[in-house]
């Protein structure tokens, strides 16, 4: 998975060069092995990791997991709880 963190690295830097934008997420694809994604969205200046690992395989099953995700993220962040996913 060093290849994944990497991408992760890259988007910590700020390097996006490698993201496809829609509905409000990005999808991070890593070309090798069997297609690895990264979710993720834009919170301000903030990037929220949404999920790592998914494959082209189950691409669609992970875009909408992402978009719940990011809907649930901005439910949280609305009440007040800063957004956390997972406790």
């Amino acid at each position: 998975m060093a290849k994944v963190s990497a991408a992760i690295f890259r988007l910590q830097q700020g390097n996006f060069s490698q993201v496809k934008w829609f509905s409000g997420i990005g999808e991070y694809v890593i070309d090798w092995g069997s297609g690895y994604r990264i979710y993720l969205a834009k919170d301000d200046e903030d990037v929220v990791i949404l999920f790592d690992g998914g494959t082209k395989k189950r691409q669609q099953i992970d875009i909408t997991r992402a978009k719940n995700l990011h809907d649930e993220f901005k439910l949280r962040k609305k009440a007040k709880d800063g957004g956390t996913l997972w406790n």
